[in-house]
């Protein structure tokens, strides 16, 4: 993971989310959403514009009709086996519209504001503060998606991306969400509410991160002491008192989850 350097900057003082071109980390022309810490560390995030957010729409419109049409074709196939007796109304055409409508919401709830289109595109949705999107937001914004889709292909949703100062679509305005570039070198959204409260430094939160993405292909003897120094560090327990018979890997292993987790939403 690369430094700390790159995603965070001295800012003079303590004040409210806000967007900039001109900050520290900013490119000339590029949008951001500046993040302003109570302890003068300044977060920046690049807004993805229409392009980007059309590029991850495609793929995930792809995917979801591929995917809708293979159960479609299964279920096709088993009409005409005749010892196999199946409707294809209710059981190809309704699951089939299920898995299509049902695809955003599902998808970006189960992997915290991304879709593979998403991932593919380098965006992620976060909160106007930098954090993960909870489940009411995720599901609001998609609610609103019946809107942003009028009259046909989203053309209301991607007008609404070129007249908002953040580059949103109704559905966003209403959740509070905005997508953001998913760039190498940038804190990830869970550990960005905590560094912007001053209750992780960007390097501990870009520490601790990085462990756990690594932590199943490292060896046991190497991530336990990492972990455990770590959590020394933070002044934080190494076992977690609630799972006393569990293995210390993965008391450690929790520990720094629910490290990252308190102190983002603190």
């Amino acid at each position: 993971m690369n430094s700390a350097s790159h995603t965070a900057a001295t800012a003079a003082g303590s004040e409210p989310p806000s967007r900039s071109g001109t900050g520290p980390d900013a490119r000339p022309g590029v949008e951001q959403l500046r993040i302003a810490g109570l302890t003068g560390v300044d977060v920046g995030l690049e807004i993805a514009g229409p392009g980007s957010r059309s590029y991850a729409f495609i793929i995930d419109w792809q995917i979801r009709v591929l995917v809708a049409l293979a159960w479609f074709a299964i279920v096709l196939f088993l009409v005409r086996i005749e010892a196999v007796r199946v409707r294809l109304g209710y059981v190809g055409g309704l699951p089939a519209l299920a898995l299509y409508l049902l695809y955003h919401p599902v998808l970006e709830v189960l992997m915290q504001g991304r879709t593979p289109g998403m991932r593919r595109a380098g965006v992620r949705l976060v909160t106007r503060s930098g954090g993960t999107p909870g489940i009411g937001a995720l599901l609001l914004r998609n609610v609103f998606r019946l809107i942003d889709m009028l009259p046909v292909f989203y053309l209301l949703g991607l007008f609404c991306c070129f007249l908002t100062r953040d580059r949103v679509r109704i559905g966003d305005l209403a959740a509070g969400t905005l997508l953001v570039v998913d760039a190498q070198g940038r804190l990830p959204s869970s550990a960005l509410s905590a560094v912007a409260r001053g209750a992780l430094t960007p390097a501990a939160a870009e520490l601790i991160e990085d462990l756990l993405e690594r932590w199943d292909s490292l060896d046991v003897k190497h991530r336990m002491p990492l972990a455990r120094t770590l959590l020394a560090r933070m002044k934080e327990p190494a076992t977690d008192a609630v799972h006393p018979g569990a293995g210390e890997d993965w008391q450690l292993r929790e520990r720094l989850r629910h490290l990252l987790a308190t102190r983002s939403a603190s």
